[in-house]
């Protein structure tokens, strides 16, 4: 955003409501060295004090590109806060943040809400406790901040809906960010790795524990990378691999069911048959019938 100051306070309709995820606010702000904090022209319900705080109704996400300052809540005391720090504010919690006076900062936030905003926010992802990001000042923030201002700025047909989607990807680049810290270079490579060798042998059998020693970490270490970056354990993503191409030879050749659970390295047929209705909900045949 190349203005100093902007902001945008949005009237919610009941379209908005129902669609389970909307923007409440979303602004800009430069503030300069000896400057009040926080700026005035904000809603009452928004304003705060240093000396009283504020609790919200709503989700905000925070994020400082320039300067550094101090973030406090309730349920983290004092936190001190760089240049590229991202900080989650929530609903109920009491909080409040400021720049160091000598250096100010510069600031961009998005306010947030709905049934499905809440649902991601409080199922395990995000935590009250840890709500610092540290560096979030990467491309893909600013470009995601830089298409919200564009959007409200013009406002186009339906654009409530289109910035909920919008912001729903800031918030898994964040989680992305807070998960990978400072091994995501290792982690993406090692991840990228495993997974090459997952498709390119996935007619026979891999030694995952292997792969793990070959990029020098543990196998517990490995696992552990591998579900953060996928949401799953290694072998279940393999063998979720072997389901899928076992779907595809099930509705696109002739092979029997015995034939295709040994072309994909299983050792037996009714292994491959009940880990198949497991993950699938029905027998391989009945997923042949079907069609």
């Amino acid at each position: 955003m190349n203005n100093k100051r902007y902001h945008r306070y949005l009237m919610i309709f009941d379209n908005d409501r129902k669609w389970g995820f909307y923007i409440n606010d979303l602004g800009a702000n430069k503030i300069e060295a000896n400057s009040p904090y926080p700026s005035k022209g904000h809603p009452g319900r928004y304003m705060f004090s240093w000396e009283k705080g504020r609790v919200l109704d709503e989700f905000h996400f925070v994020m400082i590109t320039r300067g550094e300052g101090v973030f406090e809540s309730k349920e983290t005391g004092k936190v001190k806060i760089n240049a590229g720090d991202g900080f989650i504010l929530f609903p109920g919690v009491w909080h409040r943040y400021k720049p160091n006076t000598k250096t100010g900062w510069d600031e961009q936030w998005v306010g947030f809400s709905g049934r499905v905003a809440e649902e991601m926010m409080n199922n395990g992802f995000f935590d009250a406790k840890n709500p610092v990001i540290h560096k979030c000042d990467r491309a893909s923030m600013l470009n995601y901040f830089e298409t919200l201002f564009k959007l409200f700025s013009n406002e186009p047909f339906g654009y409530q809906r289109l910035a909920s989607g919008i912001c729903m990807q800031l918030m898994a680049e964040a989680y992305n960010i807070q998960q990978s810290k400072d091994n995501e270079e290792h982690l993406n490579s090692l991840v990228a790795y495993a997974k090459h060798l997952m498709y390119k042998k996935i007619n026979n059998n891999i030694d995952l524990k292997k792969i793990a020693a070959d990029y020098g970490v543990s196998y517990s270490k490995f696992r552990i990378d591998f579900k953060k970056q996928t949401g799953t354990s290694p072998l279940q993503y393999y063998l979720q691999l072997k389901i899928e191409r076992a779907k595809e030879l099930l509705l696109q050749s002739n092979k029997t069911q015995k034939e295709i659970a040994f072309s994909l390295g299983f050792e037996s047929d009714y292994y491959f048959n009940r880990l198949f209705k497991s993950k699938v909900g029905v027998t391989p045949k009945e997923f042949r019938d079907r069609g």
